[in-house]
């Protein structure tokens, strides 16, 4: 008689489980699509050196929003430092890092009157946004090189996706004499689905007249759609997608703040936090709208995402003074952006105070 209870009560528990486990899925699968290639990247086994050589990154220097439209929490330090920003590490020496602080702000001070208007912040950032442009071209030299060993210029996207599906761990030779026979592939269901976003983009970077064939520049923008109009629109209708709950291809200030905090993969178990909610919030209604109407348009969208934009980078540099103008002059000085170093290149300056004058 006990085993019977104990039996049924294990079985009571085994459903409840179940039932727990099918309810939390189905919220979850809300916003499960994931909007660029994170699903795939399991947290305990890093990706291999090959497959962050050919898979589009999910992070983009230089750009507002992430690829599953996570606002970029170090977009100013990226368009502050370029790429310097590697140097300023939070465990640097406090002394180091200022001296070279006062460095970047001798030359965003282009008419040296040891100030920075918001024309020469405008600038600066558009300087060293072509800088993550140009070290995103040498690193597509590479990348390019990976996936086309034998040199002829172009790659197919049979051959592509041969190199993905090896660097997946899928045997390569196998996997080619399939797609050489049209033969189904059977891979599991989450990297069939990477697979046909990665086709559709593929085909979107294909430039007319289409012929299946991507070049290095070609290339370059389906790893990174930041170089290209056509491609940056393509990655603007993705984000809209993946977060336009009515469907009408636009944008409330409520679908934009509802996609759940953090990576696409780890959702669960997680509350919406109000200080990233507020944030997105200021975004969508400062920024992003531009005419104020509480309607995000892909247009609108697309311009707020274009990283060559001057105008942008002219609100940004406005933006970033404001930030740290305390004497309220709309000018920055040598000592304002020492003092609100953290926001400009991520290390906190102890000692910002100290002799500033004598050193610069």
């Amino acid at each position: 008689m006990v085993n019977y209870w104990r039996t049924a009560w294990c079985r009571h528990l085994l459903a409840v489980s179940m039932a727990l486990f099918c309810l939390l899925h189905n919220i979850m699968d809300v916003h499960a699509r994931p909007a660029n290639m994170s699903s795939l990247k399991d947290k305990n086994n890093p990706t291999s050196k090959e497959e962050n050589e050919i898979l589009p990154p999910d992070h983009l220097n230089g750009m507002k929003l992430e690829m599953d439209g996570h606002i970029n929490k170090d977009f100013h330090q990226e368009v502050f430092l370029g790429k310097e920003m590697e140097e300023f590490e939070e465990d640097s020496e406090p002394r180091r890092n200022r001296n070279k602080l006062i460095d970047i702000f001798s030359k965003v001070d282009f008419n040296k009157d040891k100030s920075v208007s918001a024309k020469e912040m405008q600038r600066w950032i558009v300087e060293k946004t072509e800088e993550h442009f140009q070290e995103a071209v040498r690193e597509n030299k590479m990348s390019f090189h990976a996936v086309d060993p034998d040199g002829d210029g172009h790659v197919t996207w049979d051959e592509y996706r041969v190199k993905f599906l090896a660097s997946k761990g899928f045997n390569k030779k196998e996997m080619a004499d399939k797609i050489k026979n049209s033969e189904e592939l059977k891979v599991d269901e989450e990297t069939q689905e990477v697979l046909e976003s990665l086709k559709d983009r593929w085909f979107q970077a294909d430039n007319p007249p289409a012929d299946q064939l991507l070049n290095e520049e070609e290339f370059l923008s389906f790893l990174h759609p930041e170089h290209s109009k056509g491609m940056l629109k393509y990655m603007v209708k993705e984000i809209v997608r993946d977060l336009d709950q009515d469907s009408d291809k636009k944008l409330t200030l409520s679908e934009f703040i509802s996609l759940p905090m953090g990576t696409v993969e780890n959702q669960q178990a997680q509350d919406i936090d109000d200080d990233w909610v507020r944030e997105r919030k200021k975004e969508f209604e400062e920024v992003i709208d531009g005419n104020h109407d509480g309607i995000v348009t892909m247009e609108e969208l697309q311009e707020y995402m274009d990283p060559m934009n001057e105008y942008n980078a002219l609100n940004e540099a406005k933006q970033m003074i404001a930030v740290a103008d305390e004497n309220q002059n709309h000018n920055l000085e040598l000592e304002e952006i020492l003092k609100y170093s953290e926001y400009f290149t991520g290390s906190k300056l102890m000692d910002y105070a100290r002799n500033v004058h004598e050193e610069f």
